[in-house]
């Protein structure tokens, strides 16, 4: 089984992991989503979301964007980053499953809340 989280607003990716209201996190199997719960997101402090998602058996996290200091705790803990991913949560998850989503590798590198994030 592959625990995917996605950083997610009312359903779609956000474009920054750290401020999203929440996570949807799919339990997938055979490329096929079997169940999904969303959890709310505890609070952005440096370094505590990749852990806590981590913790919870996550293997790959999808969001618009995210930060440089993420992005290192989530390759320490071996988990798989996808940035760079937009619209509806669930389609980003089976686009993933299918092979078609990649990271953009956009990587934000202001720590503040833009809309647009590595562009």
């Amino acid at each position: 089984m592959i625990k995917i989280a996605v950083a997610s607003d009312n359903g779609m990716v956000t474009e920054h992991f750290g401020h999203c209201e929440g996570f949807i996190i799919f339990d997938t199997e055979n490329n096929k989503i079997v169940k999904s719960e969303t959890i709310a997101n505890p609070g952005h402090k440096p370094g505590f979301l990749p852990n806590f998602l981590a913790d919870r058996g996550v293997n790959v996290i999808i969001s618009g964007g995210m930060g440089g200091g993420a992005v290192d705790i989530f390759n320490e803990r071996n988990i798989e980053v996808i940035v760079g991913a937009r619209g509806d949560a669930k389609a980003a998850v089976e686009a993933y499953l299918q092979g078609s989503l990649k990271s953009t590798g956009s990587v934000c590198h202001e720590h503040e809340h833009h809309d647009e994030c590595g562009e």
